[in-house]
């Protein structure tokens, strides 16, 4: 969950011929097994108070499900200990600084882009450059109204302590953390900077990416976002191809069982063709992409 928070957001598109009150498919998948169904749900971590309702579609597919697994176990997560995990992997204890880590040729460009869009790098001095990219990105969003809170992960999260349904998890927030940290420093200098330059077209750019996610068009999310954050090698590999292919191992186990259930992934993992319902339907599942029926007015 929290990785995907760290995703370039890149190109724009027109939707005005997008009405939401026609059918339109949604970034939401059903994967057959023997005697059970998984269901596969792109989401995006934080949203905004107007973004809901939540397409019906996602209602009605939690509602029939036994067991929810996000990317993490988020009930069992302990918000304080949690904080204490990130700072101590990405805050420098050593004397050395962002600067340094970032090179003074690399170091003044990002300071030109956190001043365009009114980020005060220096409070960020003490951090590695994945950290501040993931703290840029997040003040960014808050900025114009984006809540974790009010994220699809959070909103069902809710729901499914209030109606005793379990929660699990795809890794655990060290995993997620290590991935983050172990990255190479040019591959963390790429990310801040990246961060740093989409966040001067950020808001129209995720009311877009949002719209796209709502209608399931992946056409759009595969050629902006997919094809985009393909050309960051190592990023891609760490944080996308490799977890892609660890959960479709991890849910073809669970196609052998009798409960049904909903996975909740960053919407990044599902689409292209080395999502992890393409993975799946190699080795043979029957998956078909799940639609919003029309509103009657």
């Amino acid at each position: 969950m929290i990785i995907a928070r760290l995703l370039p957001l890149l190109i724009l598109l027109a939707a005005a011929t997008r009405a939401d009150n026609a059918a339109h498919p949604v970034t939401l998948w059903e994967i057959q097994g023997a005697h059970n169904s998984v269901y596969l749900l792109g989401s995006i971590h934080m949203l905004r108070a107007e973004d809901y309702p939540l397409p019906t579609v996602i209602e009605s597919t939690y509602a029939k499900v036994e067991i929810l697994i996000m990317e993490i176990d988020m009930d069992d997560l302990d918000p304080v200990a949690s904080q204490i995990a990130f700072v101590d992997a990405g805050v420098l204890q050593d004397g050395t600084t962002l600067r340094d880590l970032m090179g003074d040729a690399l170091y003044d460009q990002a300071l030109n882009a956190a001043a365009a869009v009114n980020i005060p790098l220096d409070m960020l001095d003490k951090t590695e450059p994945w950290y501040a990219a993931m703290m840029i990105e997040v003040m960014l969003l808050n900025r114009i109204g984006f809540d974790p809170g009010r994220g699809v992960e959070m909103y069902l999260l809710k729901k499914a302590i209030a109606d005793g349904k379990p929660i699990e998890g795809l890794e655990t927030l060290a995993q997620q953390i290590g991935f983050l940290d172990g990255l190479s420093i040019a591959a963390q200098r790429d990310m801040l900077l990246t961060a740093l330059v989409d966040g001067a077209k950020i808001e129209d750019l995720m009311d877009e990416i949002i719209l796209a996610w709502r209608h399931g068009d992946i056409d759009f999310l595969e050629s902006s976002l997919l094809e985009s954050f393909a050309e960051h090698k190592e990023l891609n590999k760490v944080l996308v191809s490799d977890r892609n292919r660890r959960w479709a191992k991890h849910i073809n186990t669970l196609l052998t069982d009798d409960d049904d259930y909903l996975i909740i992934v960053g919407a990044l993992h599902l689409i292209g063709d080395g999502s992890v319902p393409n993975l799946l339907a190699r080795q043979g599942f029957d998956i078909r992409q799940l639609s919003e029926p029309a509103s009657i007015r």
